[in-house]
């Protein structure tokens, strides 16, 4: 604790004394308020679908993650810098690589030089100093900390310009046409940028790797047998229900950001605010998205109707017809209220040619809400049927014969 007190002293007589050299650089992720005071609560009901929330940002977002449906949005596709939020890209990259086993949580990692260089949130990585993956990704997810990130990026590519070039690829692949990546952990240069929409995306991705999940919940931790403290720059996670992550970000070009996920009762909703004057606002204004995905929307389990299905006669089958079956239901995202107005349209082939696979689709019944087609339930064959042959023919008639 005392290390980390003299830590945080240090920095701000930096800042405070060398105003020139930190105004473009310094990554304030511990601002006072966000580790000692509560998340301003909202006494107000939630806005109603289509009111403006008045979010207090340049740019925002809400989307729902398993859909990727867009429920609120303001200037979304406005590019801006992303501060630390930069470190999803570079979490979802890492997570790959530990998925695929070209590296592990025990991977012993030793800091160079350069890594051990960064400026702004960090955990004062020493040259030479070694770490493991587990512990550069605690501190780099809870803390924020731009020389543990580094050092995740020259494990993975070997240099963090390899690494760059591996975050812009997967950007590309993603479809974030808005995004450029300068560098893995943050701080303000020329040309890095994104939007709120791809940040979106970026923090949809991320959140498929499930162990994300086991450091960007924890409040706080320590490293170095409990020499250095990490906090979570992260307060929702504290003080706002259902929230599991997933990153913030702050410099003197960015503002304050935003990346936050939620999830309850099965709906999981990811709110991004980039660009907002102060930590206070950025934390106000995503709850207040959330808050509103929440009270707005819900998931309605839609059945199909089978009164109509009949046996498929089968040309040229062995079996003359095959049973259609709906064994799914297709969970609808919809406004709360709107259940009632739900329509289905049963499609299924009125007849099939042999070979037919158990499983096989053939039909569906299609999900409308209005105009707008939600979805399909897909409608499969119970049992198959083979195509006759000469020699399939044959052997029914030996057998025929000798049955009698």
């Amino acid at each position: 604790m005392k290390k980390f007190i003299a830590v945080i002293l240090s920095l701000c007589l930096t800042v405070a004394f060398a105003p020139t050299l930190w105004a473009a650089t310094v990554s304030m992720e511990y601002a006072a308020d966000d580790l000692d005071i509560p998340l301003e609560k909202n006494t107000q009901a939630a806005a109603g679908v289509g009111e403006s929330l008045q979010i207090n940002a340049k740019s925002a977002i809400l989307m729902e993650y398993n859909t990727g449906k867009v429920l609120y949005e303001h200037q979304p596709d406005l590019a801006l810098p992303p501060a630390s939020i930069t470190k999803i890209m570079t979490l979802i990259l890492v997570m790959e690589a530990i998925e695929e086993g070209r590296i592990s949580l025990e991977t012993r990692v030793t800091a160079s030089e350069y890594a051990a260089s960064m400026g702004g949130s960090q955990i004062w990585l020493e040259p030479g100093e070694v770490m493991t993956v587990d512990e550069l990704l605690r501190a780099t997810v809870i803390a924020s900390a731009n020389d543990a990130t580094v050092a995740l990026a020259e494990t993975v590519a070997g240099s963090e310009e390899g690494f760059v070039a591996l975050m812009n690829e997967k950007a590309e692949k993603l479809g974030l046409h808005d995004t450029k990546f300068i560098n893995s952990y943050g701080l303000d240069a020329q040309g890095h940028l994104t939007t709120a929409h791809d940040v979106a995306v970026m923090s949809a991705e991320l959140i498929r790797h499930p162990l994300i999940r086991e450091y960007s919940t924890v409040r706080m931790d320590a490293l170095r047998g409990g020499e250095s403290e990490l906090v979570n720059t992260n307060k929702l996670i504290r003080y706002y229900d259902g929230c599991f992550g997933l990153k913030t970000g702050t410099t003197s070009g960015a503002g304050s950001c935003l990346s936050a996920v939620a999830e309850r009762q099965g709906l999981t909703l990811i709110a991004v605010v980039l660009g907002a004057p102060s930590s206070k606002d950025r934390f106000n204004s995503t709850a207040k998205l959330l808050d509103y995905g929440f009270a707005n929307y819900s998931y309605t389990e839609v059945k199909a109707d089978t009164s109509g299905l009949g046996p498929i006669p089968v040309k040229q089958g062995a079996v003359r017809q095959v049973y259609p079956v709906v064994k799914d239901t297709f969970k609808a995202l919809l406004q709360k209220g709107q259940e009632g107005k739900i329509t289905t349209e049963l499609t299924v082939e009125s007849l099939l040619t042999a070979p037919v696979k158990a499983g096989d689709t053939v039909g569906y019944v299609k999900v409308r809400l209005a105009d707008e087609e939600l979805g399909v339930i897909p409608i499969v064959a119970e049992n198959g049927s083979e195509r006759v042959t000469f020699g399939l023919c044959l052997a029914r008639l030996i057998k025929s014969l000798f049955s009698v």
